[in-house]
């Protein structure tokens, strides 16, 4: 997988670098990826491909709903291992299984896509029409999204991993998402992903006790 400069990206991620927002900072990154081989990438990708094959191998579920049917197609691997790859390279520090993964991605529409967008980056959009003027961020992405895969041939996915296992959850994040657009023609694949994280989070406080009881207290009177 190669990383690609593409300016229209550039310019959204300097904006979503540390948008500070008050009590709270948003922060979204959009990186391209061509699906060649790299590096590591060949000796990567048989290993997940030999992965899935030793999972299918020692299944028996036939159930046409489970990860066993998507998996015997040999282009839903492909997709996989693709995105896979681009979680690797995104986040070198973490061990993906493709296996594993396969149970976290979901294919999405456009709609779907913006229906979250709209309903956690609200507040960023206002800031960027204050900022810039114009067209929304939304549309400003899409605008770049396109130039760069062609939305329109696009696969979307996305990510959504358990919380021990989610690379996009960082220290203090009240929410992340991830989405991965993919097009088979062209070989490219633009991942995209954004949170939210609270500034009244003391330094060296764990993500994860965001969810106790008593540090959600914190949050109650918080519009997010």
């Amino acid at each position: 997988m190669k990383f690609l400069e593409y300016t229209p990206l550039d310019r959204i991620n300097d904006f979503l670098n540390d948008l500070n927002l008050g009590e709270r900072i948003i922060k979204g990154s959009l990186e391209a990826y061509s699906c060649k081989h790299t590096g590591t990438d060949k000796r990567l990708s048989l290993s997940l491909e030999n992965e899935i094959l030793d999972y299918l191998g020692k299944s028996s579920d036939t159930d046409s709903s489970s990860p066993v049917e998507f998996l015997l197609s040999r282009s839903s691997r492909k997709t996989l291992i693709y995105l896979v790859l681009t979680l690797y390279h995104m986040y070198p520090d973490y061990d993906f299984s493709a296996v594993k993964a396969h149970q976290f991605f979901t294919e999405e529409s456009w709609d779907t896509f913006k229906q979250i967008f709209d309903t956690y980056m609200l507040e960023a959009s206002k800031e960027w029409v204050e900022t810039y003027g114009g067209s929304s961020l939304l549309e400003a992405i899409y605008k770049a999204l396109d130039e760069v895969v062609k939305l329109s041939e696009c696969e979307i996915y996305s990510y959504n991993p358990d919380s021990d296992a989610d690379p996009f959850l960082e220290k203090g994040a009240i929410w992340s998402f991830g989405f991965f657009f993919y097009n088979r023609k062209l070989k490219r694949v633009v991942s995209f992903s954004f949170c939210c994280l609270s500034n009244l989070v003391a330094d060296g406080f764990v993500a994860d006790n965001l969810c106790n009881e008593e540090d959600g207290e914190i949050f109650d009177n918080m519009d997010i």
